[in-house]
């Protein structure tokens, strides 16, 4: 599986588990949200918008995709909502890795980071500002079920680490290939 391929067997609608331990407080945090994933052109307002704001142009954009959700944290009673914007610039030699462009609702500026997509179809997204250093990985157990694991580093020591669980509730899986089209790759 490539990049692109993954971006499009990410797209649709998602029910999410969440476990989250806040390692310096000792503190454990379960979520559960319903997350919406859509795929955006490469002319979508919104990637020409993050692409200028990072100093990239457009044109370099492979596939991009925006996540909202809608959740609850245990022992906060106020919904969870937010959204993601993740864009995608191959480095000229391998388009499974490259530059990762990124804007959540929670974050006052964007940020640009680091993806690789794995031969063992495992996709890894590095983020780091200053001090912080953020690591996630993502991978399908099969079409409608996929799987995350983050892991965040303050001053080089870690401050938490996440598992989410994450099962497809609505929207099209991707098309099976046909055995033939599968023995050719």
């Amino acid at each position: 599986m490539n990049i692109t391929e993954f971006f499009q067997q990410s797209v649709g609608k998602w029910v999410s588990q969440r476990s989250s331990h806040h390692l310096l407080q000792n503190q454990t945090e379960n979520a559960k949200s319903d997350l919406m994933v859509e795929a955006l052109a490469q002319d979508d307002p919104a990637v020409m918008q993050l692409c200028q704001q990072l100093g990239v142009d457009p044109a370099q954009v492979l596939c991009s995709l925006k996540m909202n959700w809608n959740g609850i944290v245990d022992r906060n009673p106020k919904p969870q909502v937010g959204s993601s914007l993740l864009v995608i610039v191959p480095d000229a030699a391998d388009s499974n890795q490259g530059k990762l462009l990124r804007q959540a609702s929670n974050s006052p500026k964007p940020m640009m980071g680091r993806y690789e997509m794995g031969d063992d179809e495992v996709l890894t997204l590095t983020s780091e500002a200053g001090d912080l250093y953020a690591e996630e990985r993502i991978w399908f157990a099969n079409p409608n079920f996929r799987l995350r694991t983050s892991a965040v580093k303050r001053n080089g020591n870690y401050t938490s680490a996440a598992f989410c669980s994450e099962i497809r509730l609505g929207g099209a899986a991707p098309a099976a290939k046909p055995a033939a089209a599968e023995a050719a790759n």
